[in-house]
């Protein structure tokens, strides 16, 4: 008769508790170096892509406050070049890059803490049961305090892009400085919050949601046997085409917030109520005005942004995400 043995399993040298535990279910430990981890991958992930996208984010947003003069993408792009310089498609790209560096650390680090917090509050049952539930309650949480972190930069960056040339200051510190000395006007730095919320929220619980049903489907329909099996290119390439994916669903979900936002910045609407610059816009414009372009951007961001995100962990021995 065998010796029964009163040791619990582990990964490498860590324990995994008797109960069932979220955080010891995936391909590593869940502890606070894997949530730093993810913070960081996070800062990557969202810092450089929206930074690299700065031309085209100053276009769309001209296109949004003023649409009868910037009628499209190239045309917008040749117009904003000839009349301020090669130099102005680049305005806001450092406010950029702070901004959605703070969103990523959080919108990332958090979505993987309250995950495991809300999955184990399910039990491993109920969460398989509802796991899409708890993909949305996460990431809506995490992005709940990424908006907060993302605001004041990102009313800097819009009014920054969509000022006429000469009207107020291009460089950052300069810009920041004078948003806040006007803040009785400008409402800075948590006036555009609410909007924000409403732009950001939707996007990130379709980017959440969906990437990680779509990457559920591709090893589920697709590449049938256990992720570890395939390479890492090829578990990057599921990353990147579930991201896409999701991307161009968040840029339709979000879009009518987003040009919202951008109107907010426009020197006509100083002191206008949300509710007034809807009424003014109507929401068939909302939605619409600049949505290929968003299309276009949001769709290759979203997949540049997992397949970063998941280069990183796959870097650190931590595997990609989804799919289990």
């Amino acid at each position: 008769m065998g010796v029964q043995s009163n040791q619990l399993p582990t990964i490498g040298s860590i324990e995994i508790p008797a109960k069932w535990d979220s955080r010891y279910a995936g391909h590593v430990p869940h502890d606070t170096s894997y949530y730093s981890k993810c913070v960081f991958g996070g800062i990557l992930a969202c810092g450089l892509t929206h930074t690299a996208i700065c031309p085209l984010d100053v276009t769309k947003c001209n296109m949004q406050v003023n649409s009868e003069k910037y009628t499209g993408l190239v045309k917008g792009l040749r117009l904003i070049v000839a009349e301020e310089g090669s130099q102005a498609i680049w305005k806001g790209w450092l406010p950029t890059l702070f901004g959605y560096s703070a969103q990523g650390a959080f919108k990332y680090g958090l979505y993987e803490v309250f995950k495991d917090q809300y999955a184990n509050m399910l039990g491993k049952d109920n969460f398989e049961r509802y796991k899409g539930l708890v993909w949305c309650a996460a990431s809506a949480s995490a992005e709940f305090f990424a908006d907060m972190a993302l605001c004041p930069f990102e009313m800097v960056k819009v009014k920054v892009q969509t000022a006429p040339k000469g009207t107020f200051p291009i460089e950052f510190g300069s810009a920041w400085s004078q948003m806040n000395a006007q803040r009785a006007e400008t409402g800075f730095p948590y006036r555009s919050l609410i909007p924000l919320w409403s732009r950001q929220i939707p996007y990130t619980v379709a980017k959440f949601f969906f990437f990680e049903k779509v990457v559920q489907l591709f090893y589920t329909y697709v590449f049938t046997k256990p992720k570890d099996t395939y390479s890492k290119t090829t578990q990057l390439g599921v990353t990147f085409s579930s991201g896409y994916t999701a991307g161009v669903i968040c840029a339709i979900v979000s879009h009518p917030a987003d040009s919202l936002v951008s109107l907010l910045g426009k020197p006509a609407n100083k002191g206008k109520s949300l509710g007034q610059i809807i009424n003014e816009t109507g929401f068939a414009k909302l939605a619409t005005k600049g949505l290929g372009t968003r299309i276009l951007m949001i769709g290759t961001l979203t997949g540049l942004q997992w397949w970063i995100y998941d280069t990183f962990k796959t870097a650190m021995g931590m595997g990609t995400t989804g799919g289990k």
